[in-house]
Formats: C-alpha cells, sequence, structure tokens
C-alpha cells in the first residue's frame, strides 16, 4: 500500500500538464509495440488510475465503463452490423447495381454514377463501410474497368462511394457519437441526411465534369434498348432495398419506432428479403452473425477502453486542462472548431474512428456547448470529417477493403493516388458544414 502511495504521489508531482504529455507518449509507443488500440487504453487507464489516485479509483472506472455498455441505444450497433453482414452474403446489391442502369445508363459515365447511387442506397440499409466496399469492389470495379472507364476515376469512385455509410443514416459513426455525446441520435440522423446526399451529388458531379470534359476517360454510351421483360425485372431488384430504406429510416423520422427499434425492423426486413429471393440458409444467418459478433466486440472493447482513459483523465482534471489550451487559442468559436478539425485530421490518418470518437469527443463535445453552439451539427460535422479518415493515407481502412478484392496490378499507391480528388471533395464538404451550418436544418 506505502508503494501504490509512493507511486501516486510521484504522478501527481508531475502535474496535470506533464502528466498529458506521459499519457500520449505512453499510448503511442504501446501502439507502436502493434498492441490494440483497446488494450492500450485499458492499460494506461489502469496505470494511471492506479499511480495519480491509488488503487481505491479502479470502482470508479468500471462505473463508468458499466454506464457505457449498459446503453439501450447500443443494441442498435449489432442490429445494423448484422443487416450489413446478411447484405454481404446476399445478391441484394448485384441486383440493386444491375437495376440502376436504368436511371444512368443514357448519360457519359453512367456506371460510375450508378455506383455512387447503389453507394447511398446501401448506406441507407446499413450504415457499415466494410463491407460496402468490398461488394462495389467485386461488382462495381470489374465492370468500369472492363468497359473502358479510368482506372483512377473508377477506384476513386469505388471507395469514396462505399464510404457514405459514415454519413448516411443509420450511419453506426452518428450512433457512437451520438451515445458519446448524451445527444438525440433521431436528431443525429435527420441533421445527417442533407449533408449525407450533398457529399453523393459531389462525387455525381465530379464524375460528370470529367466524362464530359476529359477525353477518353470514359466509354462512349451504351444506346442499345433495354427490352421491356429486362426493365420489369431489374426494377423487381430495386423494391426490396428502397422497402427496407423506407420501413428504416421512415420509422425513425416518423417518429413511430426509436433507432433501436428500427434497426431490429431493419434486421427483418433483409431477412425477409434474402426468404423472398429463396437466398436464406442457416449458412448464411450462421456467418453473418459471426462476422456481426467479430465487428461488435472490436467496438466495445474499444469503447471500454476508451470510456475508462478518458474517465481517469476528467478525473485527473485533463478535459479542463485540454479545454483550457483550445478555447486559450482563439476568442473566434470558428477558429477553435477549425482547431478541433485539424486535430481530427491528423488522428484519422493514424487511428480507428471508434477511437477517436470516444477518446476525443467527451473533451469536445463540452467545448463546444461552452461556445453557444449545437452538438448536433457538430457531431454531422465530426462524420464528415471521418470521412476524410476512411480514404486518406497511410492507414485508411477504405484503401485496404478495396485492396483486398482488388485486381492483381491495383497496388495501394495507386488506391491513395486515386483517392486525392474525392478527399478535396470531403474537404469541400467539411468546409461547407463549417461556415454554412444551416445545411444541417440546425441554424
Amino acid at each position: 500500500m506505502t508503494d501504490f502511495m509512493d507511486f501516486s504521489i510521484n504522478l501527481q508531482a508531475l502535474g496535470i500538464g506533464w502528466g498529458t504529455v506521459l499519457m500520449f507518449v505512453m499510448m503511442v509507443a504501446l501502439l507502436l509495440s502493434g498492441m490494440p488500440l483497446a488494450f492500450v487504453t485499458l492499460l494506461v487507464a489502469l496505470i494511471f488510475a492506479l499511480g495519480w489516485f491509488g488503487p481505491m479509483s479502479i470502482p470508479l472506472i468500471t462505473s463508468r465503463v458499466y454506464s457505457f455498455v449498459m446503453n439501450f441505444v447500443f443494441v442498435s450497433v449489432p442490429m445494423f452490423v448484422l443487416m450489413a453482414a446478411i447484405l454481404d452474403r446476399s445478391g441484394i446489391a448485384r441486383d440493386l447495381f444491375d437495376a440502376m442502369k436504368l436511371f444512368a445508363g443514357r448519360i457519359r459515365g453512367g456506371v460510375a454514377v450508378q455506383t455512387v447511387f447503389v453507394s447511398v442506397i446501401l448506406a441507407a440499409m446499413s450504415g457499415i463501410i466494410g463491407g460496402e466496399i468490398v461488394l462495389l469492389g467485386l461488382i462495381a470495379l470489374p465492370q468500369m474497368l472492363r468497359l473502358g472507364y479510368d482506372r483512377n476515376l473508377a477506384i476513386g469512385v469505388v471507395c469514396a462511394g462505399g464510404s457514405l455509410g459514415t454519413m448516411i443514416p443509420p450511419s453506426i459513426v452518428l450512433i457512437i457519437y451520438g451515445l458519446t455525446a448524451n445527444v438525440s441520435i433521431g436528431e443525429l440522423f435527420t441533421a445527417a441526411f442533407l449533408p449525407g446526399f450533398m457529399l453523393a451529388m459531389f462525387y455525381v458531379a465530379y464524375i460528370l465534369v470529367r466524362a464530359y470534359f476529359t477525353p477518353g476517360i470514359v466509354p462512349p454510351v451504351d444506346t442499345t434498348p433495354i427490352p421491356r421483360e429486362e426493365k420489369l425485372r431489374l426494377l423487381k431488384g430495386l423494391a426490396l432495398p428502397i422497402l427496407v430504406v423506407f420501413v428504416v429510416l421512415g420509422s425513425i423520422y416518423a417518429g413511430i419506432a426509436s433507432v433501436t427499434e428500427a434497426s431490429a425492423i431493419g434486421v427483418g426486413g433483409v431477412i425477409v428479403s434474402t426468404i423472398l429471393r429463396g437466398e436464406f440458409s442457416y449458412a448464411l444467418l450462421r456467418d453473418a452473425a459471426m462476422q456481426t459478433l467479430s465487428t461488435v466486440g472490436m467496438i466495445v472493447w474499444i469503447g471500454i477502453g476508451a470510456t475508462a482513459i478518458v474517465g481517469v483523465y476528467n478525473l485527473m482534471g485533463g478535459v479542463n486542462f485540454v479545454s483550457g489550451m483550445i478555447t486559450g487559442i482563439s476568442e473566434n468559436p470558428t477558429v477553435i472548431v477549425l482547431v478541433m478539425m485539424l486535430i481530427l485530421f491528423v488522428l484519422g490518418a493514424f487511428l480507428d474512428w471508434v477511437g477517436i470518437a470516444l477518446l476525443t469527443m467527451p473533451i469536445f463535445v463540452p467545448i463546444i456547448k461552452s461556445l453557444g453552439m449545437d452538438p448536433v451539427w457538430f457531431g454531422v460535422l465530426f462524420c464528415m470529417n471521418m470521412q476524410v479518415s476512411f480514404l486518406s493515407p497511410p492507414f485508411g481502412p477504405a484503401a485496404f477493403y478495396l485492396k483486398s478484392v482488388a485486381p492483381p496490378g491495383i497496388t495501394l499507391g495507386i488506391i491513395f493516388k486515386a483517392l486525392v480528388p474525392f478527399i478535396m471533395l470531403q474537404i469541400l464538404a467539411v468546409a461547407l458544414l463549417l461556415f454554412f451550418p444551416g445545411i444541417t436544418g440546425r441554424w
């Protein structure tokens, strides 16, 4: 006990400033060693809890973790992940992609445009990006390359479009932010809908500009008429996904169901869709459940670790320390938010979005509230920022997802180079949200 007290006194003697530096250095060193983020944050939280307060502080950590995992809205996360996992294993996405050529088949760059619209619908069905990029990488990328689309344009469309699940409700990123910031997830969904669609339209506009003004970047328009029977078959492939999106998002926006209830309805809708299509099987459900268990387990463990370390840091007085530093940069609230965005950009190049949200939002959101700004608007801004993190090197997960299914000649270097124009469009969207917050309908 005396040793613990001496250790505690030694750490406290550092003061919150040097304590913050030591905590940061310890986290970076452990991450560079290859230890998973969840275990890094838990270990650092335990060391600083014992070193700063002594062994009596451990129950404070466990109570904070308990309150995080017991949040009822958190149940929606595995439901939406399960929806995505079932979609991965069914032919719904492929039929949806084929059906969209009815609407985009007569314009230059039509296959790229329909890829973006399919991305929007898939995002609105599940809110998960990994499976969506893999699906589009298997379905859309080979078709665009076969037809003669510019390789960089095709790669960028698949990665950027597949990442729209970050922004478009029912986004898991929005749900985690809502849990962390203690704001209404329904309000977040409503506020994020237009910005998410705006970003998708930026992608479409970029595709059309390149298609019409850059010779040879897309193939000529296919003018072959589609028979009536084929049109009816393609429309059937569009009906079930649209119905699932309408039921899930419509029930939330209409106030009929909460986010958690709507997620369960969505899972039921996707399962019924696979039954109607004759694709449902025990193997499909088992594999989807195992993928869901793996993904949600990762999210929960990161959440537990981040909640523990933020709780300890808060008890140390760290939140007030960081808030004072950030608000002391300028009296202009916009400058302060710009600094937060810059911090998120940097973190996004190296950390998973779950860790970023759970580590930074308990510090950033109180500052936003103290500045008189809307935390719902800031949540949408945060999610738009995380769009960039999915594409930005060196660890942009979208590039790695696509690399896992891309043809052998497509390297990570080629993928990251192709993503540069789309990263610029995402930064433009962040800037518009920052300077024109009315886009979210919250100002």
